[in-house]
C-alpha cells in the first residue's frame, strides 16, 4: 500500500525544516535521482479514467514496472514487476490485472515523465524510514503525432513505517512553507489533463433527493466495488472472491427489489448470477476448508486418525486452486467483458421509470414489501411436514432475509438491515452445518475406499450435527425477537 500526500509548489519553493517531529530522530538527505518513466494506457485512456497508472521506470531506488490501483483517497495499491528488455510491451502479469478496464484493447505508450527527484528521509533511532519527502522537478511529454510538453514542480510526502499523524505533521509544515494540496491525483493525470480530455466514468443524472438518485448511487457504488476487486481476485488475494461475489449479489438484489425504478434489467441479473456462480465454487471451498482446519485444531490429538488433515486440507486446496483457474478463465472471456459493458451502461444510462423522479422516502414501501416476502416464506416453510423439504423451504427464508437486508442497506435503514441479517446468520449457521456434513460424508467415502480409518470423519460429523442443531434451536427465539422489532420499524 502506498499512502502519500501530494502538493503543488512554486518553482522557488524551499523544503522547510523537518527536524523535531515526534518519533523522528534523524533526517537523511536530500539525495538526488533521475527518473524516466513511460506510461501505458489504451489509446482512449481507459486506465486514466479510473485513476490507474501503469509505467515502466528507470532510475531511482525502485526501477521496474509499477501498476498503481486506487484504494481510497491518498492511498493506492502498488504492484511491481522487474524491468524487462522491451520498452513497448507491458508484462502479461500486469496487463492481465487491468483487463477489466482495458477489455482487450491494446496498451500503448501515452506519456513520458522525466523527473529530477530530491529525496529526504525522516528516520527513527533504529534507522527505519518513517516518512519520505520527494521534491520533484518534472518534464512531462504527452506522446503522439504532435507531442505536448509540460514542466512543473511538486512535492510528495509518502508514509513509510510511521503513523498517519506523523504524515499529517509533515504535510502541515510543507503547507506552512507555501505548498498547497495537489490539484491532480497523479503526475500522469496532471500531464494528460493539460493536453487532452481524460474520459470520466459516466453516472446518470438524477433529481436531488429522488428515488432515482438513491438507486443509481447505490448501483454505482457496487459496480465500483466489483471493479476494484477484479485485480485482487486475479491475484487470489484474501477475501477478494467473497467481496466480488457480494457485490454481484447486492446488485442482483437491488435490481430485483427496485425493478419499478430501473426496468428491463432481467438479462443483467442473469449475468450477475452467472458470475456469482463462477466465484462461488472457490469461495465455498475456501470457507469449508477453513472450517475443517479449525475443527481439527480443536480436537485432541488422539481423535485424529489417518491422513484426514490431508484430505480435508491439501486435497480441498487443490480443488480450490482449480476453481480459481476457472475464475481466471472466466474473467478473460468475452462474456465477462460484455457483463462489464452492461454494468457501465447501467450506471451511465439506466432505464429509469417515472417512479424514479418521486421522493426517496417513497422507497421505504419497498423495504416493507421485502420483509413481507420473508414472513411469507417462513409461513410456507412451517406448513411443510416433510423434514427434508422443510430444510429446503427454510433455505428460501434465508435467501429472502438476505434480500431484505440488502434492500434495507440501499435505503440506509441500518436497524432493519441488522434484524434481517440476524435471521440470515442463524439460518446460515444451520445450513453450513448441513453442507459440512454432506462434504464429510463424501470425503469419508473416499477415505474408506482407500482403506483409511474414518473415525475422525465421524467425530467431525457429530460436531457439525451439534452446531446445526444448536442453530436450529436458537432460530425460534431469534425469529420472535426480530419480528417484534421489525413490526415497530415498519
Amino acid at each position: 500500500m502506498e499512502i502519500e500526500d501530494k502538493f503543488d509548489v512554486p518553482a522557488d519553493y524551499e523544503i522547510p525544516d523537518l527536524t523535531g517531529l515526534p518519533g523522528c530522530d534523524d533526517i537523511v538527505g536530500p539525495r538526488s535521482h533521475q527518473l524516466v518513466a513511460i506510461y501505458f494506457d489504451t489509446p482512449d485512456l481507459r486506465l486514466a479514467a479510473r485513476g490507474i497508472t501503469l509505467r515502466r521506470r528507470r532510475g531511482g531506488t525502485d526501477p521496474g514496472w509499477h501498476l498503481k490501483l486506487p484504494k481510497t483517497r491518498g492511498a493506492r495499491q502498488e504492484i511491481t514487476h522487474p524491468l524487462t528488455r522491451s520498452i513497448k510491451t507491458v508484462p502479461p502479469e500486469l496487463a492481465d490485472l487491468v483487463l477489466a478496464f482495458t477489455r482487450g484493447a491494446p496498451l500503448v505508450p501515452v506519456a513520458e515523465l522525466d523527473t529530477r527527484r530530491s529525496v529526504t528521509l525522516l528516520r527513527n533511532g533504529a534507522g527505519v524510514t518513517l516518512v519520505e519527502v520527494a521534491d520533484d522537478r518534472v518534464k512531462g511529454t504527452v506522446l503522439g503525432e504532435e507531442p505536448h510538453v509540460e514542466r512543473w514542480r511538486e512535492v510528495e510526502a509518502e508514509l513509510g513505517t510511521g503513523d498517519g499523524k506523523l504524515l499529517e505533521r509533515v504535510g502541515k509544515r510543507l503547507r506552512k512553507a507555501g505548498a498547497s494540496p495537489a490539484g491532480s491525483s497523479s503526475k500522469l493525470a496532471r500531464l494528460l489533463g493539460a493536453a487532452r480530455e481524460i474520459p470520466a466514468v459516466r453516472v446518470a443524472k438524477t433529481g436531488k433527493g429522488s428515488a432515482g438518485e438513491i438507486i443509481v448511487g447505490y448501483l454505482s457504488s457496487q459496480v465500483a466495488a466489483l471493479f476494484s476487486q477484479d485485480p485482487r481476485v486475479r491475484r487470489a488475494e484474501p477475501d477478494a472472491v467473497h467481496q466480488m461475489r457480494v457485490a454481484c449479489r447486492r446488485m442482483r438484489s437491488a435490481l430485483k427489489s427496485f425493478r419499478k425504478i430501473a426496468e428491463n434489467t432481467e438479462p443483467l441479473q442473469e449475468e450477475l448470477k452467472w458470475l456469482g456462480g463462477v466465484l462461488g465454487e472457490a469461495r465455498d471451498l475456501e470457507v469449508i476448508r477453513d472450517r475443517f482446519s479449525h475443527a481439527l485444531d480443536s480436537l485432541d490429538g488422539e481423535l485424529i486418525v489417518g491422513p484426514v488433515r490431508s484430505r480435508l486440507g491439501s486435497d480441498l486446496l487443490d480443488d480450490e486452486q482449480e476453481a480459481y483457474e476457472r475464475i481466471r478463465q472466466a474473467l478473460t472471456g468475452e462474456r465477462y467483458f460484455a457483463l462489464l459493458d452492461a454494468l457501465d451502461d447501467l450506471v451511465a444510462a439506466p432505464q429509469l421509470t417515472k417512479a424514479a423522479a418521486k421522493p426517496a422516502a417513497t422507497l421505504e414501501a419497498v423495504a416493507a414489501k421485502s420483509w413481507r416476502r420473508v414472513t411469507r416464506a417462513y409461513g410456507a416453510a412451517q406448513a411443510v411436514e416433510d423434514p427434508d423439504k422443510r430444510e429446503t423451504a427454510m433455505h428460501e427464508v434465508r435467501k429472502a432475509a438476505k434480500r431484505a437486508r440488502y434492500t434495507a442497506e440501499v435505503l440506509g435503514m441500518s436497524e432493519l438491515a441488522d434484524r434481517a441479517e440476524a435471521v440470515q446468520d442463524v439460518l446460515g449457521a444451520h445450513r453450513d452445518g448441513l453442507v459440512a456434513q454432506e462434504r464429510l460424508t463424501a470425503e469419508a467415502g473416499r477415505a474408506r475406499q482407500a482403506g483409511e480409518d474414518t473415525f475422525t470423519y465421524g467425530v467431525l460429523t457429530g460436531l457439525e450435527r451439534a452446531r446445526a442443531a444448536r442453530a436450529s434451536k436458537e432460530f425460534p427465539g431469534v425469529w420472535e425477537k426480530t419480528t417484534q422489532a421489525v413490526a415497530k420499524l415498519l
